[in-house]
């Protein structure tokens, strides 16, 4: 076969690459763009991220990302999307998995910040150059405030809950936003900091502010106690 033969007719593998590609479902190919698009913020962060690099990262065309997203607000405000729908769901599932006495769900909600499924370098240095542009952008701002509110309103819930149990005198909206603020901290110093600040750490400050707060619910090395109401 001559070079001009081998030219018109790609290799059978590569034509069966490309197929099969042409037939993957829509959602595996937003997928594929949105993890890309986390990849490329986190390397560049938003202002060099390009519809370019998303589709060079996702090993698609630029038509591709194009006739998905439309636009890079679009992509941008979809991948807020994903990281809060992800977030959000690994909460509420570890939550769901934990005892139903108040200090295993306050550990379980608190703790699922540091979860390895969510609290990567790479998913961290995403959030965070997507967040500090929600002053300027309302869309984004909106996207992580409904994420922002349904935690922080179960948080408060459960401090709530536990000063009714212990008699506890913190102020209960005070006490969760402290929480979260610390929640918050933790995630700027892992992003900033990787490798040299471990998540073994974080969670130990975590362990031992809830012993703090909590001294009734939590033994000093951070174990759930269960306050019953023999004890009020």
């Amino acid at each position: 076969m001559s070079q001009s033969d081998k030219r018109e007719n790609p290799a059978p593998h590569t034509q069966a690459a490309e197929a099969s590609r042409r037939r993957e479902p829509k959602a595996l190919r937003r997928e594929q763009l949105i993890n890309a698009t986390i990849d490329s913020l986190a390397k560049r962060g938003y202002a060099a991220t390009t519809l370019a690099d998303v589709a060079d990262g996702a090993g698609l065309s630029r038509g591709i990302v194009n006739f998905h997203f439309t636009s890079k607000d679009n992509l941008l405000s979809e991948t807020i999307r994903h990281l809060q729908d992800e977030y959000t769901a690994n909460w509420m599932a570890m939550v769901s998995k934990a005892k139903s006495d108040t200090a295993s769900q306050l550990l379980a909600l608190v703790t699922a910040d540091l979860d390895r499924k969510i609290c990567t370098h790479r998913k961290l240095a995403a959030w965070f150059a997507l967040i500090t542009e929600a002053k300027s952008r309302p869309n984004y701002q909106k996207l992580a405030w409904e994420r922002d509110d349904k935690y922080r309103t179960t948080l408060t819930t459960i401090c709530r809950r536990a000063k009714q149990e212990a008699g506890y005198l913190y102020d209960s909206q005070s006490t969760g936003d402290a929480i979260y603020a610390m929640q918050e901290g933790l995630w700027l110093r892992m992003m900033l900091f990787g490798k040299d600040y471990k998540r073994e750490t974080a969670l130990k400050v975590v362990l031992d502010t809830l012993c703090t707060i909590f001294p009734r619910h939590f033994a000093d090395d951070g174990t759930p106690l269960i306050v019953h109401a023999e004890d009020e």
